[in-house]
C-alpha cells in the first residue's frame, strides 16, 4: 500500500452514516457488539496468543497486551456501560434570541473522525470504537504491530456489528501497522479531525511535534505518593503497595514515594513485606537506602538522578526522603508528568495545600493513584488520560468526544 489517504477518505464518508443513527441505535449497536465479543472469547484469546508469543516475557508491555477471559468479560461489560451513558451529542449549551431578532442555539455535535495511535493494548481497540460510535463519531485506529492479530480480530467483530446496523465498515478503520503511514495520518487534515496518541513518552512527543491535525495528549504517568508526617502510616503503606503492584504496567501506577523525614524510619520498614511479596526493586536515595538496608529489604539499589521522573511500568520504584510539604511539592513540580499525584496525611491544611497546588489531572488525598480510570470514574471507558489543559483533562471519555456548533435562525435579517 502506497498511501492511506483513500482509506481515510472512506472513513470520512462513513462518519455521516454514524451520525444518522439514532441515540437508541447507537446504544443497541454497542450492546450487540458486547454479545459478539463474549461469544467469541475463545477466538479472541487464540488471536491474542499469537501476539503474546512474539513478545519477550521480560517486556513490561506484555501485561498490557494480554487478553484473558476476565479481561474480555470486562471489555464486554464496558461496552454495556458506554451504551447506558446519555448521548453527549445534541446537548444545548445556550438558547436565546439576540437584539436583531436572531435565534441562537449552541449545541454539542460529534467531532467527526477521531484518529488514535496506540501501542500494545488491544483493549484500546474496543474502548475507542465504543466511545466514538456512542458519540456519533467514526474512528481511525493505528495500533502497534505487537497487537496485530488481536486488533485485526477485534475489528472484524466490530465490522460484523456495523453491518448488522447498516453502517459501512469504514466507520471503524484499522490502519496497517507500518510506521511509514504515521506521518500521512498526522497530516491528513482534510479527513481526520483530531489525533489522540496513547503510549510511550516518545510516541506522544513525536505526535505533538509532527501533527498538523489537532492533538489531545494522553501522557505518560510519572506518579508520586507523598507520606506527610501526620499521615496514618499503616494506611499509607497499603496505599503505596497497591499503587505500585496492583498493575505496574498502568499509567496510573506509582513511580516515586516521597517520605517526610520525620516519619521515614517508622514508615519505610512497613513497605518491606508488601514489596518483598512482589519482588519490587527499590531505587532509594541515601537516607531511605540506609533505613531499608537496616530493615533487611532484599531488592535495594542506590538511586541515580534519572530514577526520579521515570515511568517504570514494572515492579520498580524510587524513594526519596523530603524535609516536609514544601520540598515534596517542589519535587513533584519538577518531576511530575501531571497525571496522578497523592498525599497521605491527617492534616487538613496540608491536604488542601497539596490538592490546590499540585498541577495534575487527578490529585488524591489518602487513596491510591490507581483509581484514575474512565471506567472507575463511571465514564464507561476512556481513550486515555489527558495530561494537557485544553479541551479535556483527566480521563478522556465520552463527554469529551464532541465539539460545539452554533445554530442561527432568522427571518430575512441582514447586517451592513
Amino acid at each position: 500500500m502506497e498511501s492511506i489517504i483513500p482509506i481515510l477518505k472512506e472513513t470520512r464518508e462513513a462518519s455521516a452514516a454514524v451520525r444518522r443513527l439514532s441515540d437508541q441505535q447507537r446504544a443497541d449497536l454497542l450492546k450487540s457488539l458486547s454479545t459478539r465479543v463474549l461469544a467469541n472469547t475463545a477466538n479472541i484469546i487464540a488471536e491474542n496468543q499469537k501476539d503474546l508469543a512474539s513478545m519477550d516475557d521480560a517486556d513490561p508491555k506484555k501485561d498490557r497486551l494480554l487478553l484473558n477471559e476476565k479481561r474480555i468479560k470486562d471489555l464486554a461489560q464496558s461496552l454495556l456501560d458506554v451504551a447506558a451513558l446519555p448521548d453527549p451529542t445534541g446537548e444545548v449549551f445556550l438558547n436565546k434570541t439576540i437584539e436583531q431578532g436572531l435565534s441562537l442555539k449552541k449545541i454539542a455535535v460529534p467531532l467527526g473522525v477521531v484518529g488514535v495511535i496506540y501501542e500494545s493494548r488491544p483493549n484500546v481497540t474496543i474502548d475507542v470504537a465504543s466511545l466514538c460510535l456512542r458519540s456519533a463519531n467514526a474512528c481511525v485506529l493505528k495500533g502497534g504491530k505487537e497487537a496485530h492479530f488481536s486488533n485485526t480480530y477485534l475489528v472484524s467483530l466490530i465490522h460484523e456489528t456495523l453491518a448488522e446496523f447498516g453502517v459501512p465498515s469504514a466507520a471503524v478503520t484499522l490502519l496497517p501497522t507500518g510506521r511509514e503511514f504515521v506521518g500521512e495520518l498526522l497530516t491528513a487534515t482534510q479527513y481526520v479531525d483530531i489525533i489522540i496518541p496513547r503510549g510511550s513518552e516518545g510516541l506522544i512527543k513525536f505526535v505533538r511535534q509532527n501533527s498538523l491535525v489537532p492533538t489531545i495528549e494522553t501522557g505518560a504517568g510519572v506518579c508520586h505518593t507523598y507520606i506527610e508526617q501526620t499521615g496514618d502510616l499503616d494506611k499509607g503503606a497499603d496505599i503505596v503497595v497497591n499503587a505500585k503492584v496492583s498493575k505496574p504496567s498502568a499509567c496510573n501506577a506509582l513511580d516515586t514515594v516521597l517520605v517526610d523525614r520525620a516519619v521515614a524510619e517508622r514508615f519505610l520498614p512497613k513497605l518491606k513485606d508488601g514489596f518483598t511479596k512482589w519482588n519490587v526493586e527499590v531505587f532509594a536515595d541515601e537516607p531511605s537506602f540506609a533505613i531499608l538496608q537496616a530493615a533487611g529489604y532484599p531488592f535495594l539499589q542506590k538511586a541515580a538522578p534519572d530514577d526520579f521522573g521515570k515511568e517504570f511500568l514494572d515492579f520498580k520504584c524510587s524513594i526519596k526522603v523530603v524535609e516536609g510539604l514544601d520540598e515534596a511539592l517542589k519535587h513533584i513540580e519538577t518531576y511530575s508528568s501531571r497525571h496522578s499525584e497523592a498525599i497521605v496525611s491527617t492534616d487538613e491544611q496540608a491536604i488542601e495545600t497539596f490538592l490546590k497546588e499540585v498541577d495534575a489531572a487527578s490529585v488524591y488525598a489518602n487513596a491510591s493513584t490507581r483509581f484514575t480510570d474512565g471506567g472507575v470514574f463511571a465514564l464507561g471507558a476512556e481513550i486515555g488520560i489527558s495530561t494537557q489543559k485544553l479541551h479535556a483533562r483527566g480521563p478522556f471519555a465520552l463527554e469529551k468526544l464532541v465539539t460545539e456548533k452554533w445554530i442561527v435562525k432568522g427571518d430575512g435579517q441582514v447586517r451592513w
